[in-house]
């Protein structure tokens, strides 16, 4: 089985949304969620889809998923006091979906709806030949890594320089090891899968995407998702 694995635990405390998380901001009438789920959901080598989500939040999650007519969510449950834990239990419900040891997961944002057929199809691809996917795209800049005081401690050669995004992609059976491993080692709050795989000394591999998957956190990223949208939609009704 694939099983896509989409965490929506986050309160969007940076978006200013009034109370409402922005996995649940609507742009033409459809939650940002809504529109992430609708990727994985028509991708035919996606077999099954478990969410974490804000505690207070998951009756509303059901009922737009009843709403939209998503079919492959199999659990909804309830997102962890960080994105570590978050994703941890979601990793936890998967199991309960799993068949065998050679399941795959892919780890997804809900905010991150610009994903497509593509990238999730070559996650799947990557994870069979070597174990690993994490999505990245190029670094269109120079990144430099700063002391605590600010100064830059040094630049990176940007022809080896990726920015890690998602999904990020694994064996079910081998991510949830190494979480039971960084709970036992105490480390509870790091910061994505990539990191805590990288931690462990495990060997990753990098699938290309396109720059237009952003994750909406801020009011700017809300924007650009919409003004992509309508380009989208003036394409194909010009074209």
């Amino acid at each position: 089985m694939n099983i896509a694995v989409i965490f929506a635990g986050g309160i969007g405390s940076r978006m200013k949304s009034k109370g409402t998380p922005k996995q649940f901001l609507e742009v033409n009438g459809k939650p940002i969620l809504i529109y992430t789920l609708e990727k994985f959901e028509n991708n035919q080598n996606i077999d099954a889809i478990v969410i974490a989500c804000v505690k207070d939040w998951i009756s509303y999650c059901e009922k737009i998923i009843n709403k939209f007519n998503i079919t492959k969510v199999k659990k909804i449950v309830q997102g962890g006091s960080n994105g570590q834990e978050s994703i941890y239990n979601g990793l936890k419900a998967a199991k309960e979906v799993s068949k065998t040891d050679d399941d795959i997961v892919l780890i997804h944002d809900g905010v991150r709806p610009l994903i497509d057929n593509d990238l999730i199809n070559k996650n799947i691809k990557c994870v069979k030949k070597y174990g690993s996917a994490i999505t990245c795209v190029e670094s269109k800049e120079t990144v430099v890594l700063i002391n605590d005081d600010d100064k830059i401690k040094t630049t990176t050669d940007r022809d080896h320089t990726r920015i890690a995004r998602a999904p990020q992609s694994f064996y079910l059976s081998e991510i949830l090891k190494v979480h039971d491993k960084a709970i036992k080692d105490g480390n509870t709050n790091v910061i994505d899968s990539c990191t805590l795989m990288k931690m462990y000394n495990k060997q990753l591999y990098t699938v290309i995407g396109k720059s237009e998957n952003i994750k909406i956190t801020t009011p700017d990223d809300y924007y650009i998702f919409k003004a992509i949208l309508e380009a989208k939609e003036n394409s194909e009704i010009f074209a």
